[in-house]
């Protein structure tokens, strides 16, 4: 039964082995399986899926757990063994029936099972496995303390450092909303925004809908309409009538987009305090947007918010 315990249900359905095997599949026989299990477990768990083309239980199980790998996204790897071909390995292994299936982790088998199981337990098995692996990693970072040297780095006008910061969270936990977004605002401050929008576009479902991601593509959309405007100019004519709330409005915008972040956000604040209403409230909606686009660690954002409430309750 294995130290995972599996329960022992069938897979409901029946199909045949997938042929289209993608980068976190691979075929195994004698004469590479040190190689490309034992060893390879050193950095990553490896399950080893034995089987035979007469077996009708393997093919259920084949595909069920070629399905759960390409899901893990390489957070295992799983080889696949025909023991028609592999007849001195599965005796070497002591495989009494197919399908089994061995788990491998840091060269030691830590776990297995016989016979088709349901796509519930193959994903609660890698489940199980991913937090071993993690557990195990020698340089596992302090996400916590990895994401405030990020968010610093990019305040401080470091995109290439907070990226590097961003990059090793995301090696160490790939869906990591806060780094995946992080990352994103990096290629932004970097002047990228083809890159921001590819990683915007090639997001993971779970990503996509969370709030953060929201805001990292509100980050990118300012970005791009920003430089709409000669920041000397909008700023004459300010000067000359400071009631003129277009034209600090644009202002505002023009300052954003040339980095002069926080003469944006005070442009943005005047007009709220002078004519909260103006223009349909396009003022604290478009503060909103900067907040958004700073991201919410950002110094500014935090001094920001706490002004814009003084303005909006005093």
């Amino acid at each position: 039964m294995g130290l995972f315990g599996l329960g022992s249900t069938p897979a409901p359905s029946a199909a045949t082995p997938q042929q289209g095997a993608s980068a976190f599949i691979i075929d195994v026989g004698t004469q590479d399986f040190e190689a490309r299990v034992i060893k390879a477990s050193m950095d990553k768990p490896v399950l080893v899926d034995f089987w035979a083309p007469w077996c009708g239980p393997c093919k259920q199980l084949m595909p069920v757990l070629e399905a759960a790998v390409n899901e893990a996204r390489g957070a295992v790897i799983l080889a696949k063994v025909n023991i028609d071909d592999n007849q001195q390995l599965a005796q070497m292994l002591q495989i009494q029936s197919v399908p089994t299936v061995m788990a491998f982790f840091q060269g030691q088998p830590v776990g297995a099972f016989s016979g088709a199981r349901p796509a519930s337990d193959i994903k609660k098995l890698i489940d199980q496995l991913t937090q071993m692996a993690k557990a195990h990693a020698p340089d596992a970072l302090d996400i916590p303390e990895a994401l405030k040297g990020a968010a610093l780095a990019l305040s401080e006008g470091d995109p290439a450092s907070a990226q590097a910061i961003y990059v090793q969270i995301l090696q160490q936990d790939e869906k990591h909303v806060e780094a995946y977004c992080g990352l994103v605002r990096t290629f932004i401050a970097a002047g990228q925004f083809d890159h921001a929008q590819e990683v915007l576009n090639n997001a993971p479902p779970e990503i996509a809908r969370h709030a953060h991601f929201a805001a990292a593509k509100t980050a990118l959309e300012v970005a791009q309409v920003g430089g709409g405007g000669d920041v000397s100019a909008l700023a004459q004519a300010v000067d000359k009538n400071p009631a003129d709330h277009q034209a600090r409005f644009d202002l505002a915008g023009a300052c954003f987009a040339a980095g002069q972040k926080e003469q944006a956000i005070d442009h943005l604040l005047h007009i709220i305090a002078h004519a909260r209403t103006w223009n349909d409230d396009a003022a604290r909606k478009e503060l909103i947007k900067f907040f958004d686009a700073l991201g919410p660690a950002d110094p500014l954002t935090l001094s920001g918010r706490k002004k814009l409430s003084r303005v909006l309750f005093s």
